[in-house]
Order: C-alpha cells, then sequence, then structure tokens
C-alpha cells in the first residue's frame, strides 16, 4: 500500500486540491491519498510543522507526506526529499523541517525533478506530486535528487529562556479555539524543577498558576493550562473558546515565570 499524503495552504474553496489530487491518481492509479489538511493558514510553515507532527507517526513507515505550503522553489529555498524515522517528505527547504524533525534525518536530497507545465506556479502538484509518485512506485531518491548535507533552519520560533522565565508563543490556534504554544512538558518540567509557577499572557487578569490534567477539571467557560496530546502547553477554555475570549493570536507571546 503506497499512502501520499497531503498537508496544504490550498483550501477547499478552489480546484487547487482537486488537481492535485488529480495529478497523483494519473501517474500513479494505485495511491491512496489522505488528506491531513488544506486549511493551513497561507504560507505559515509553523502551522504546517505543527500539524505534521502530531499527524505522521499514526501512518504506516514508508508513507510519503507532501508539504504543500509555501512551496516555491527560490534561490534560497529548494525543493527537497527527507527521510526521517522511515517517512519521506518532500517540501520546499524553507525552515518547516527545524520546526518538526526532533532529531537529524537519515537522508537529505534535493529534487532534479522538474515541472513539465509552462506555468512554475503550483509546485506542489508539479514537482513534490511528481517525485512522490516516482517513490511510490517503487522509485530512489538518488534516482530523483542529489545528496545534501544540511536543512535550513530556523531559531525564531524556539521559546527563549531569561533568568526563571520561559518566554514562548503561541504556535497554532485549533478548532475548539485552544492557543498551543512552543513550550513542551518536558521543558516545562525540566527549567521549573516543581517551583511555583505563573502563566502570563498578553490579557490582564488571565495568569494562571495550575496545570490541569483535564478539560473538565475547571468549570463550564473558565481558562485553564493543559498539556495536550502533543505534549504541548495549551491555554484553553472549559467549553470555550480561549483563543477568541481571551485575545489570543498566532505569535503572541506566553510566558511562565517561576519563583526563586
Amino acid at each position: 500500500m503506497s499512502i501520499i499524503t497531503l498537508t496544504t495552504d490550498l483550501g477547499l474553496k478552489d480546484f487547487y486540491v482537486g488537481a492535485l489530487k488529480g495529478s497523483i491518481y494519473k501517474q500513479f492509479p494505485e495511491a491512496h491519498i489522505v488528506d491531513i489538511s488544506h486549511d493551513i493558514s497561507k504560507f505559515n510553515i509553523m502551522e504546517a510543522a505543527f500539524v505534521i507532527q502530531n499527524a505522521f507517526f499514526e501512518f504506516p513507515k514508508g508513507s510519503i507526506h507532501i508539504l504543500g505550503v509555501k512551496a516555491e522553489q527560490t534561490l534560497d529555498s529548494v525543493h527537497v526529499a527527507v527521510e526521517y524515522k522511515d517517512h519521506i517528505f518532500l517540501a520546499a527547504d524553507n525552515g518547516i523541517f527545524s520546526l518538526f524533525l526532533e532529531e537529524p534525518p537519515s537522508k537529505i536530497f534535493e529534487l532534479t525533478v522538474r515541472s513539465s507545465s509552462p506555468f512554475p506556479t503550483f509546485p506542489t502538484k508539479d514537482v513534490l506530486a511528481k517525485a512522490a509518485c516516482h517513490l511510490a512506485r517503487g522509485g530512489t531518491l538518488e534516482v530523483i535528487g542529489k545528496p545534501m548535507k544540511e536543512l535550513k533552519e530556523l531559531n525564531t520560533y524556539k521559546p527563549v529562556l531569561e533568568g526563571n522565565t520561559i518566554v514562548g508563543s503561541v504556535i497554532y490556534l485549533d478548532s475548539y479555539g485552544n492557543a498551543v504554544t512552543n513550550i513542551t512538558q518536558s521543558l516545562f518540567e525540566s527549567f521549573g524543577k516543581n517551583r511555583e509557577f505563573t502563566i502570563i499572557t498578553k490579557v490582564s487578569g488571565y495568569n494562571i498558576k495550575t496545570i490541569r490534567d483535564n478539560y473538565h477539571d475547571v468549570n463550564g467557560g473558565e481558562r485553564l493550562a493543559i498539556f495536550g496530546t502533543n505534549g504541548h502547553l495549551e491555554i484553553a477554555m472549559n467549553i470555550g473558546v480561549a483563543g477568541k475570549l481571551m485575545g489570543l493570536k498566532i505569535n503572541d507571546n506566553i510566558k511562565i515565570e517561576f519563583k526563586n
């Protein structure tokens, strides 16, 4: 079974997703296509990284994942194929991999596949899907690419440690309105060392001093902090939309101040 997953910012209003899938089926009719999401905010590689990070490991090893967000090739952002934990990821080297790979990948290849379309405006279909079909048919990375040594790094999206404070940010707002941050439980525990703490958002009077185990540990409409299934700190609201009611947006700072 050859699984090809799609994570894009194409949306569902236009013909783009249909054309992308049609192109894959035309090249490889036996493909099993799975939509992870087409509702990534436009050009938001941080959001795309969060989504694929929390989805890919649920798929069988050998799955192929197309990341069609900010996928245009530039002088600083070539198209690549990355093998990581026995999965293959196809994307532009725009920094997205540094946002979700937890260890160095086993292989990195710059794609030499070229679009046959006279209009180079749809690389997700004309380059990444073409590479995916080659691999799904049993082809090798060596045929469609040349080895690379490293991927582009983006460090600006990582939490910063300042004295007794973790300074993180909101990286994702899910459909329930939960504000997911880039602060992980492992960082919280290793840095906090069981000290008392205060979670501070941009909204005055909305500080939080307790991590809950479940959303229903507080009354309906009350705010809470919780580590989600992905291990990231969430600012949430039981039966409510925390992001909207607390005015939280992507890239807003979230601070955790620990007592000395």
